[in-house]
């Protein structure tokens, strides 16, 4: 079996937690929040990265009909609205809290099968997705730093990756593997999120950005570029080589694992500043982003 050679499980694992928290550095310290520009550089390095890799033969892309192209395009914009949300909502919610908006759109997936599709659904998924949907709702209703713009993006997250899977859950299998579908996205989202840079204001308000000359956001933009594209690549990788049940119990560990890291850094962080005898002086700059992990 798969797991019993777990290395392309670790290694999702290990890019999901590098791109995230990488992510999160760059929205909340840095507080790059120009969405259009940020996800818009990512799209552009994964779409560079993957036609790279197309050409050198490293992986298979067939982009032969154009009907089926433009078939995929609703999922394009749903994809969009996936990481330009995620991306607004992330640099103001803690990880968290996002982590549990995000997986509630598995509400929407198995209400779509149940409802719609007639499918039978187990009891023991019903009852896990009201969990998800009870956590999800419960969360603004107990926080008490409640934004309501945050939880707003959040909102529209969920309803897109909720779309998003229903849509590929209806779209007719074709010749586009995922790997097909993902180089439409990136193309698509290049396009869609540079023509959007200017009406959005982010083009112009982004030369006023601090930290613009600095290493530390140049580095970190160019590790979160690099980080998705090879999530995305092992991501596709863990899917066509393991059944949908391997690949779930991997996402969850990956997920848990970055619930427990964050928890963890954030406590070490008040361990540190409670037993300091500098406590009231301000917090090194490593240990800044730790802060920001549940803020």
């Amino acid at each position: 079996m798969y797991l019993k050679r777990p290395a392309g499980g670790l290694a999702f694992c290990l890019f999901y937690l590098a791109s995230c928290f990488t992510n999160k550095y760059v929205l909340s310290v840095l507080q790059f929040t120009y969405p259009t520009l940020f996800q818009g550089w990512q799209t552009l390095v994964g779409g560079l990265l993957l036609h790279l890799s197309w050409k050198l033969g490293w992986v298979e892309i067939n982009l032969c009909s154009r009907s089926e192209i433009l078939s995929w395009l609703p999922a394009s914009v749903l994809f969009v609205g996936i990481i330009y949300a995620g991306s607004r909502s992330l640099s103001r919610l803690p990880i968290p809290v996002f982590l549990t908006v995000h997986n509630a759109a598995e509400v929407i997936t198995c209400g779509f099968q149940k409802f719609v599709q007639k499918e039978q659904t187990s009891h023991l998924k019903v009852c896990s997705v009201l969990f998800l949907l009870a956590a999800a709702v419960c969360l603004p209703l107990c926080d008490t730093q409640f934004d309501p713009s945050g939880y707003l993006w959040a909102l529209i997250h969920l309803v897109c990756v909720g779309a998003y899977k229903v849509f590929h859950k209806l779209w007719k299998p074709g010749s586009l593997s995922d790997l097909d579908q993902q180089y439409i996205n990136y193309v698509f989202s290049v396009v869609l999120l540079a023509s959007a840079s200017h009406p959005a204001g982010d083009l112009f308000s982004a030369l006023d950005f601090p930290f613009l000359y600095f290493y530390r956001f140049h580095s970190s933009c160019c590790a979160s570029g690099l980080l998705g594209f090879f999530l995305m690549l092992h991501t596709a990788k863990l899917k066509s080589s393991t059944t949908s049940g391997q690949y779930a119990a991997w996402s969850f560990l990956a997920k848990s694992l970055y619930y427990y890291l964050t928890i963890q850094a954030q406590s070490f962080v008040w361990r540190r500043s409670a037993h300091s005898p500098l406590m009231h002086r301000p917090l090194p700059s490593s240990f800044l982003f730790l802060r920001h992990l549940n803020a």
